[in-house]
């Protein structure tokens, strides 16, 4: 019996095993082939959202054509010493050696630069959201919308602080993309770039949101930027980064690399944008708020020495003289903690906040000096966007080089590693200026002007003044930068 039962068991009934075949080797592939299928359909869904906010979007964005008068100085055929790319060294050749015996240069008469790039429709009745580097300074701004006509359009303001400019054209019932609320973006969110790179009109990339509130990337003066793997390229500048509702959440604005999209794009966030335009399009031009401190992140290791619980807030290292911050109480060496009841987490944060509210502005901040919370109230002045003297005497020459300036103390110099040095230390450069031109940066000691030595902000503003009323049209600057002196030539405004 127990034997039977044995042989029953090692030889199980055949047309049972045969159907148990039959039936797994049908159901591995169509599971197999369910889950592609499930896949395939994913994809295609996702497409069709793209494409459906690029249909949507698309009538909204706008090519721009900017046309502007430049004026350069070439050389004529053979040039006898240096590189024509470097337009100071003949003068720091003259400089020093006096002209050359058969100059070769020549200047070129006026000629006419045109900037090509987008913008995006942000009313019915014809503003348009782009950047200050593709309209600034235009003689004429020409609009191709998306029906292939063309249109002239006004400059209704621009901020080069920001990048942000805004233009009108005189139409109605225009499609329109609203502004989202760029805070509630976030990081590895989907996005969507349309733009006209190259001239190739409405291109649409997408990607995700890599990064939010980089800063300090040299583009303007007050960063914030939405980093994106979107595809932005030569062309893009002006048009929207959408959110997959088709609201525009940022102004794509610049990439980051040797040229060309190499994955990191840069957008305006939507509430910077919103503020600026409202500004622009009230009075023409954006009012900012002035608190006159000069501060840094507080580093990590750092919150110890001041007496924090952590390694967060911003540590104040100069205070301009008669200036918001020095009414109020705030010294050297606070660290803002808190303001309006909101943390302060870096510098560049602080300041862009700083700059939102409106001159008159009573704000509550929090500093910890000597280990202890104080609160204190500033009443913020007016920030004109040219204020760039930290450290006293006349804030017209830094205002027209575009540089803030601070003598050089021994804070700043055990800082900076330039101890046993006298000069002056820029504290921060205008893109675009001539600050900017003459390769001046950030943490840049200056210390001599046309071979005699400086030693203090007054020093400087009075050696440029001398040189402006002597007629000279540029300076010799000594600076030291890192480890290296060099030699720059600075190019001045008139008078």
């Amino acid at each position: 019996m127990v034997a039977s039962l044995s042989r029953r068991v090692r030889k199980p009934n055949a047309r049972v095993v045969s159907m148990i075949s039959v039936f797994l080797l049908c159901a591995m592939p169509l599971t197999s082939l369910a889950e592609e299928e499930q896949s395939i359909a994913t994809l295609r869904q996702m497409g069709r959202a793209f494409a459906s906010i690029a249909e949507k979007a698309s009538p909204a964005v706008v090519g721009i054509q900017a046309t502007r008068k430049v004026r350069s100085d070439v050389s004529s055929r053979g040039w006898s010493y240096g590189d024509p790319s470097n337009p100071f060294e003949e003068e720091l050749f003259k400089y020093f050696f006096g002209p050359r015996r058969s100059p070769r240069n020549r200047e070129e008469p006026e000629s006419r630069q045109v900037a090509q790039g987008s913008g995006f429709i942000i009313s019915p009745d014809g503003y348009i959201l782009t950047n200050n580097h593709m309209v600034g300074g235009a003689e004429t701004v020409t609009v191709q919308l998306d029906d292939g006509h063309k249109v002239t359009a006004e400059i209704v303001g621009t901020d080069p602080q920001t990048d942000v400019a805004v233009v009108k054209i005189d139409e109605e019932n225009l499609p329109y993309i609203k502004l989202a609320n760029s805070d509630d973006l976030g990081v590895g969110e989907w996005v969507v770039a349309i733009g006209n790179p190259f001239g190739l009109s409405h291109t649409v990339t997408a990607g995700i949101v890599s990064a939010k509130g980089r800063n300090s990337i040299g583009v303007a003066a007050y960063e914030d930027f939405i980093q994106t793997d979107a595809a932005i390229n030569f062309g893009n500048s002006g048009g929207p980064l959408l959110n997959l509702d088709g609201e525009a959440i940022g102004i794509n604005t610049a990439i980051i690399g040797p040229g060309g999209n190499v994955g990191i794009g840069l957008a305006i966030p939507s509430n910077m944008a919103k503020d600026i335009y409202a500004q622009l399009k009230e009075s023409g031009e954006v009012v900012r708020g002035f608190l006159g401190v000069q501060g840094d992140d507080v580093q990590a290791g750092m919150g110890e020495y001041f007496g924090l619980k952590d390694d967060e807030g911003v540590v104040i290292l100069s205070v301009v003289e008669d200036s918001p911050a020095e009414k109020a109480g705030v010294k050297q060496d606070d660290v803002v903690v808190e303001m309006e009841g909101e943390p302060v987490s870096g510098w560049n944060e602080f300041r862009n906040r700083v700059a939102m509210y409106k001159p008159g502005s009573e704000v509550r901040i929090v500093v910890i000096r000597d280990g202890r919370p104080k609160t204190l109230t500033v009443t913020l002045d007016k920030r004109s966007d040219n204020r760039y003297a930290m450290g006293g005497g006349s804030r017209t020459v830094q205002e027209n080089l575009g540089m803030s300036l601070q003598t050089l103390n021994e804070d700043f110099a055990s800082r900076l590693g330039y101890e046993d040095l006298t000069g002056v230390v820029v504290m921060e450069v205008r893109p675009g200026s001539l600050a900017a031109e003459a390769g001046l940066r950030a943490g840049t000691l200056i210390v001599e002007v046309n071979r005699n030595p400086i030693r203090s902000v007054k020093d400087f503003n009075e050696a440029i003044e001398k040189a402006q009323n002597d007629g000279k049209t540029q300076v010799l600057l000594r600076v030291r930068d890192e480890e290296w002196t060099r030699l720059r030539m600075l190019r001045l405004s008139e008078k």
